[in-house]
């Protein structure tokens, strides 16, 4: 296993972090009902060859995210028998479901008794975006994270971060953080914070985890054909998973990356790519195959929404850029499962053909007609 320094808190951490959010299930695959014995076997096994950072979140493994899930839990109890002393371990204060500066101190206590442990290594402000932001620190956050690092319940302070790229960097200055999460892989280098957002966050030498590398597994398993043949063209013969997690250590301001990994051949296989990645190492070969994969998905766009939001507002709710999204996914990875996600009312089916968005598109996309294929694909009558 490699490690890397974890920006200006001089820990060392393991290229590949465990990441708690798709754990094994029990038969029937309710996302509430892990398999712990399954889970520990995969966990120790990582953390004996070496993966020192596990990150969970409150509402892992739940059945929404406005309520307690079952990863921290399960989390402290495989850590039980020496192994919390082994790893870095990552939890996320629920920020969304913060109200008052009490909730901060109530949902860490409560969260340091779920994973059995007195304090967090690395605690997340999770999921900022503008407006949670502007909440938080309404409500104190700067206090409270001060008083908890303070008082010893966490040691270093971070935040995630689900938001369009300009609002990255107000977040970054807004406070002393010692670290940040954020979505990147070789498909999403302008997706929220993005390549720039990773070279800001590098340049004020933060931390920097790595989340969704394999976009939830869409990057490693059942590739389109035109995609296998590309990777199959290679000088180099690597597996799908490991063109990927290796084009994100390439970067040197990556830290560690967060892997799901919910079996024995994924943690196996990871690992093996995490003991021989080095920042830097990619070659133009290399290069040529990325850019050749990318270019191989994004011809199965279906339809040609920048998501610039000029559509936006829709007068009925829906939510016209994400619909695309996930459509567009569907086509070019064989597979989308957060469209569910989406409110009813910003669903297709919401859409009334009132005509206005078609006026601001400047795709001139005929976008009612187009939602109503959305509509069909994800919500068949």
């Amino acid at each position: 296993m490699l490690y890397r320094r974890f920006g200006k808190t001089n820990e060392q951490v393991s290229l590949l972090g465990f990441g708690c959010m798709r754990l094994p299930l029990h038969p029937g695959g309710v996302y509430a009902n892990i398999d712990v014995e399954a889970s520990s076997r995969l966990i120790r096994y990582a953390i004996d060859e070496g993966v020192n950072y596990i990150d969970t979140a409150y509402p892992y493994h739940g059945t929404g995210m406005s309520s307690a899930g079952q990863s921290e839990p399960v989390v402290g109890r495989i850590l039980r028998d020496g192994y919390r002393e082994k790893v870095k371990l990552a939890t996320k204060l629920p920020s969304w479901l913060v109200q008052t500066r009490k909730d901060m101190d109530k949902f860490l206590d409560e969260q340091l008794r779920r994973l059995e442990t007195d304090h967090i290594d690395f605690y997340l402000v999770h999921a900022l975006n503008k407006s949670l932001w502007a909440n938080v620190k309404r409500l104190g956050i700067a206090d409270f994270l001060e008083n908890a690092i303070g008082d010893g319940r966490i040691r270093y302070a971070g935040f995630s971060y689900h938001d369009e790229p300009e609002n990255f960097q107000a977040i970054v200055d807004g406070f002393d953080w010692s670290f940040c999460q954020i979505q990147y892989n070789y498909m999403d280098e302008e997706f929220q914070a993005g390549r720039k957002g990773l070279e800001y966050a590098g340049q004020k030498d933060l931390g920097i985890t790595i989340m969704e590398p394999l976009r939830g597994g869409k990057l490693a398993q059942d590739l389109p054909e035109s995609v296998q043949a590309a990777f199959h063209k290679a000088e180099r013969q690597r597996k799908p998973a490991d063109w990927a997690l290796s084009w994100i250590w390439n970067h040197p301001e990556t830290s560690v990356l967060i892997s799901g990994m919910n079996s024995m051949e994924q943690v196996k296989e990871n690992i093996q790519s995490a003991c021989d990645a080095t920042p830097d190492s990619f070659t133009a070969a290399d290069e040529e195959v990325i850019g050749r994969v990318k270019s191989l998905y994004r011809q199965r766009i279906k339809v040609d929404c920048t998501a610039c939001g000029y559509c936006m507002p829709c007068p009925s709710g829906v939510d016209i850029p994400g619909c695309f999204g996930y459509f567009n996914n569907l086509h070019m990875y064989g597979k989308e499962d957060n469209y569910r996600f989406l409110k009813p009312g910003e669903r297709a089916s919401a859409c009334t053909e009132c005509g206005a968005c078609e006026e601001h598109c400047p795709q001139c996309l005929p976008i009612p007609e187009l939602l109503k294929e959305v509509r069909s694909v994800f919500e068949p009558a």
